[in-house]
């Protein structure tokens, strides 16, 4: 239909690196910036076992391997490392390459392919999973109301962000130690040259 435009879907993935640091966010799906370190490295390698679409069954419980999601309420699209079905209940498993850390930034992104599955298959998801490979961990996460709103206000602030093409600024914090970004997104020089030109203008008072 005339005048009608039509809006790229959001990554579902976009949602924890917005939860994360939006920069990050920015720089990964606005700029398309992806720089390698021994954390990306590993992660491609433990996802190399799910990102192959595939199904089996085993002791009366379905596993779907990279299997395709979305929203379209929420206009999110994205790939689930693995649904296990439940009778006819999914429960999402999201693998990571690393150790179990504290934060909910992970979970923001396991609830957010709940929310796409329930959509997709009329069924509520009630809860899933995180493994992670390094500490050989596994964590259920409960799917609470205030864990979905805060997938829709993250959804609706990557859109935003997206739409209006805006890349944050440097935070410069201990998130930035272990960031694959970090040679691109440079947060101490650009911070340093922010503090050099607040001190000059504080130096140099231009009538």
């Amino acid at each position: 239909m005339e005048g009608d435009s039509v809006v790229d879907p959001i990554m579902v993935s976009a949602l924890e690196h917005y939860s994360y640091c939006p920069r990050q966010c920015a720089l990964i799906h606005i700029e398309q910036t992806f720089d390698e370190n021994l954390d990306t490295l590993r992660g491609r390698m433990v996802h190399e076992n799910v990102d192959e679409e595939s199904s089996h069954a085993l002791e009366g419980v379905r596993y779907e391997r990279a299997l395709p999601i979305w929203s379209k309420r929420l206009n999110l699209v994205g790939k689930a490392d693995m649904v296990e079905f439940h009778g006819n209940i999914p429960y999402p498993v999201e693998y990571k390459s690393g150790r179990h850390r504290a934060g909910h930034h992970e979970s923001l992104q396991l609830c957010a392919q709940a929310i796409c599955l329930e959509e997709m298959l009329g069924v509520k998801v009630e809860k899933g999973a995180i493994f992670w490979h390094a500490s050989r961990e596994r964590k259920e996460v409960v799917f609470t109301e205030a864990m979905r709103g805060m997938v829709e206000e993250a959804a609706a602030a990557v859109r935003k962000m997206v739409d209006e093409r805006f890349v944050p600024p440097p935070v410069n914090d201990k998130r930035c130690k272990d960031c694959s970004l970090k040679e691109s997104c440079l947060p101490a020089a650009i911070q340093d040259k922010g503090k050099t030109r607040r001190m000059a203008e504080k130096l140099f008072v231009v009538e």
